[in-house]
């Protein structure tokens, strides 16, 4: 009973290891591809057509985003908002800080890792208790 904990345990490893190592990579290939990007304060602007948010950029140049309904969720009614834009771009920006898939990839890696460290530690007790 134990050699089978020992070999699923071992396999678990594994499968944590590699998958820890291969999604922090995509990570770092995701923010690698995210870009450069800066906080600035927006200005909001709710018309009839919709409302919108407008910035300086580090060049000085004005900059204007539609709102979609999950942004506009978010700002509410304020006149102004924390926003991140992409430097070197036009008229792109984000409400949060960091790339969400950029987080979701970070947050996979780590439970790979875990799932790894895990099956390692029942491993090493299986053997023991062999023993």
């Amino acid at each position: 009973m134990a050699d089978v904990v020992g070999l699923i345990a071992e396999v678990f490893t594994w499968i944590g290891v590699l998958g820890a190592i291969g999604l922090a990579f995509l990570a770092l290939v995701a923010r690698i591809a995210d870009g450069d990007w800066a906080p600035a304060r927006a200005v909001v602007e709710h018309t009839d057509e919709g409302s919108v948010v407008r910035w300086f950029d580090d060049q000085g140049r004005v900059n204007e985003a539609p709102l979609g309904a999950h942004d506009l969720a978010k700002i509410g009614h304020r006149d102004m908002a924390d926003i991140e834009y992409r430097r070197g771009w036009q008229n792109r920006m984000r409400l949060t800080h960091g790339s969400p898939a950029v987080r979701v990839f970070v947050r996979l890696s780590l439970l790979f890792a875990a799932v790894a460290v895990l099956a390692y530690a029942a491993g090493w007790i299986a053997l023991i208790v062999e023993g």
